[in-house]
């Protein structure tokens, strides 16, 4: 019973599962619409989300690529009512709410894969959607918007880099995501200096396991690449919506042995073989392929190496 109570006690002593609890107030939301308003990494916001419905207070339906939430509307956990109740009840005034509420108003009005897309930065569109970017439903081989899932064992480092890569480098047309099979839990310290060194984003990174990509509210992916030998070999989930899927592998920084300055020449190199590869998937003309003819390319990527003549050609030697 105690254990019970101490669960959603937990689970709202975070003011931004607060924030999650009062925009569900005036309703079901789908993630995408959330994590605008909270103007949060989507990562942060689908954790916080599991731990809200792991405590019973939130239900989640799926309805195609979408994933939506809502209060819970009956007792699954004994003490969320009064939780909900009390939260109900109160912050009215809060200056932090008042603003999410009025963001919701915005959000609302715009298409969901627009915000899927765009995110927050769809808010400060002034010009009306196209049918091409606007239209909700399940995944398609289109240039709209596709989420690719890097793997390594680790997730401290090699992968860590592609997501961080793509993210930048495809900003707009890719969502990038990493994982593990057996995670570190940290990031490599030399691998996370060379990426804010190089402006690459860093703020959402975190070590994680590839599980919390195979759950009902994760992200469908589109791609899903490994990027070292250990993981293309071992037996990996199945993965929602049937990704494409290639093998990419590179040397791995974290298991470099040498000085500190030798470590973060290696880093660089191997940055750069990943963003080779990278900008040479990120101008594939998706749309205008087939399954086997991209599949096929997907391939070529992955033994393209900084010497070769693809390297050259994608511009970023």
């Amino acid at each position: 019973m105690l254990e019970t109570f101490e669960t959603v006690a937990k689970a709202v002593a975070d003011p931004n599962r607060v924030r999650i609890l009062k925009l569900l107030e005036s309703g079901e939301l789908c993630v995408c619409q959330i994590t605008a308003v909270l103007d949060l990494a989507a990562a942060t916001v689908s954790k916080h989300l599991s731990l809200l419905k792991a405590a019973g207070l939130l239900q989640q339906r799926r309805e195609g690529k979408w994933a939506y939430y809502r209060l819970a509307e009956r007792a699954l956990n004994p003490y969320a009512p009064a939780f909900l109740g009390l939260i109900g009840a109160t912050l009215a005034d809060d200056p932090t709410l008042t603003e999410d509420a009025r963001i919701l108003g915005k959000v609302n009005a715009l298409p969901l894969q627009v915000l899927c897309d765009q995110g927050r930065a769809a808010l400060d569109l002034t010009r009306p959607t196209s049918p091409a970017s606007s239209c909700c439903g399940t995944p398609m081989m289109t240039e709209t918007s596709f989420n690719v899932l890097f793997l390594c064992t680790g997730n401290s480092a090699r992968s860590i880099l592609a997501e961080s890569i793509l993210n930048r480098e495809g900003a707009g047309k890719f969502r990038a995501y990493s994982a593990g099979s057996h995670p570190k839990g940290g990031i490599d310290p030399t691998v996370l200096a060379l990426l804010k060194k190089t402006n690459h984003p860093t703020e959402a990174l975190r070590s994680k396991s590839w599980d919390e990509f195979t759950g009902a509210d994760a992200p469908t992916m589109d791609f899903v690449f490994t990027v070292c030998d250990n993981a293309a070999g071992e037996v990996c989930p199945i993965w929602p919506g049937q990704p494409m899927t290639a093998h990419w592998g590179v040397p791995d920084p974290a298991g470099f042995v040498g000085s500190e300055a030798e470590k973060a020449a290696f880093c660089g190199e191997v940055m750069r073989l990943l963003r080779t590869r990278i900008s040479i998937f990120a101008a594939l003309p998706i749309a205008s392929l087939d399954r086997l003819s991209l599949q096929r390319r997907l391939k070529e990527i992955g033994k393209v190496a900084l010497e070769s003549p693809e390297a050259r050609d994608s511009g970023v030697l």
